[in-house]
């Protein structure tokens, strides 16, 4: 029976290691792949006892990198490319042709991931599906908070703290909006809405089938004014599965995507691998695995409901200590309280019995290496 091979690309992100795992474990020869463009040193992916091998060449940004990328996978024989970073994703998206008489993967074509990180087109269709967004304000608000930001961030190469802008009154509201403008002449202006980040992941086959879910509820992110997320816990939620399903399938999305909620509102879509992305391992989730599997032809059974572990909760130690620190600061004693008794009951993210070199390479290079 031949090798079943997957190369991993955008190995500086820590959720590649649990791509890394997953398919390292269920019997896949794993390429740890990254191009060497801020990279200081060899990503801690780069370590895992899983990774059959590693690339480490060029400069994503560079005209070159599709070619070289293209071919590393002209080395084997039609291997599974799962992209992790958006750099890739989209060249992916916009060359999908040329990298299929390669290589084997699930990414819709460049318009629909251009449609989903369009946020304003997202609340458009959710609206023309019956599904609950944010209240959004043509000009000034009549109240307050809102949130102001533009149409698509992650565009701009700006960090998730630095995609949106929270005004209370009026003059936050036109100093947010000034602020934006560079990125967006017309930025999105909604009301705030209060409550826990909810995400629903889900990955559809190339017939836009439903083949795996999982969702989370975040606890804590930093900074604690609004970030990433530090750490979070698997949960399950059918309706909300299914919302995001129904609004994935109206694209004619194919591949992953994480739906974000805050209460019953859609929020936005990342059309990609997301930030939590590492608690798919820590809970038990066959979503990598699902991904290579379909992608490769693989028969895969259509989605049946909740197939991992709820409450599982999971953090990313660094930050999350961050977090604490920070909450404890701002006088939210009882959070920070919390945050110090997650360091005995929650996961850390890159953590793993079988496989603890990632995630001391990880530590050391950001307590020691940094700039």
């Amino acid at each position: 029976m031949p090798q079943k091979i997957a190369i991993v690309t955008d190995c500086k992100y820590r959720s590649s290691i649990a791509v890394i795992r997953a398919l390292g474990r269920a019997g896949w020869q794993v390429i740890a792949a990254q191009a060497q463009d801020d990279v200081k040193a060899p990503p801690p992916a780069f370590f895992s006892r899983f990774a059959c091998s590693r690339w480490l060449a060029g400069s994503a940004q560079n005209p070159d990198y599709p070619a070289r990328l293209l071919a590393l996978c002209r080395e084997f024989q039609s291997p599974v490319l799962f992209p992790v970073g958006a750099v890739t994703l989209n060249c992916l998206a916009k060359r999908q042709e040329e990298f299929r008489q390669a290589a084997r993967f699930l990414v819709a074509p460049g318009p629909v991931l251009d449609a989903l990180n369009d946020k304003e087109q997202v609340h458009r269709r959710a609206r023309e599906l019956g599904l609950p967004v944010p209240q959004e304000f043509a000009g000034e608000p009549d109240r307050y908070p809102v949130v102001v930001k533009p149409r698509c961030g992650e565009k701009f190469g700006l960090k998730a703290q630095d995609r949106y802008r929270v005004a209370n009154h009026a003059q936050e509201y036109q100093a947010a909006v000034q602020a934006l403008s560079r990125y967006d002449p017309k930025p999105i202006v909604q009301e705030k809405v209060e409550g826990a980040g909810f995400g629903a992941s889900l990955l559809l086959d190339g017939t836009g089938r439903l083949i795996s879910a999982i969702c989370h509820q975040r606890v804590r992110e930093y900074p604690i004014l609004g970030g990433p997320s530090a750490c979070c816990e698997s949960v399950y939620n059918e309706e909300k599965v299914e919302a995001a399903y129904r609004l994935l399938r109206s694209f004619n999305f194919v591949g992953l995507a994480m739906v974000e909620f805050k209460g019953s509102r859609i929020l936005e879509v990342n059309p990609r691998v997301w930030g939590s992305f590492p608690l798919t391992e820590q809970a038990g989730s066959p979503f990598a695995l699902r991904y290579a599997q379909a992608a490769a032809g693989e028969k895969v059974p259509e989605y049946q409901g909740q197939d991992y572990q709820a409450g599982v909760r999971m953090r990313f130690a660094l930050n999350d200590t961050l977090a604490a620190l920070s909450l404890a600061k701002a006088g939210r004693v009882k959070e920070a309280w919390a945050a110090g008794l997650d360091v005995f009951r929650a996961k850390e993210a890159l953590g793993a019995k079988d496989d603890p070199g990632p995630a001391r390479a990880y530590f050391r290079q950001t307590l020691f290496h940094r700039k």
